[in-house]
């Protein structure tokens, strides 16, 4: 799996709210086996959330895919 900390230092200057991102993904990513397994939960948390932090999730979203 994509080393996500390495992923979220990588976004970190692009997102208002680095640390409830960073709860967020070590929270949703020791459910998650895999890399996509990450992404779909963090798009189904990102619909559900609201502006600036979804935008945040979009930033770290667009990262991940690049990474696959």
């Amino acid at each position: 799996m994509v080393d996500v900390t390495n992923a979220l230092l990588e976004v970190r200057p692009y997102v208002e709210y680095y640390q409830r991102l960073k709860e967020l993904v070590e929270s949703i990513s020791k459910e998650s086996s895999t890399i996509e397994e990450l992404i779909i939960k963090l798009e189904d948390i990102e619909k559900q959330s609201e502006e600036p932090f979804k935008t945040d999730i979009r930033i770290l979203l667009n990262h991940l895919r690049s990474l696959r």
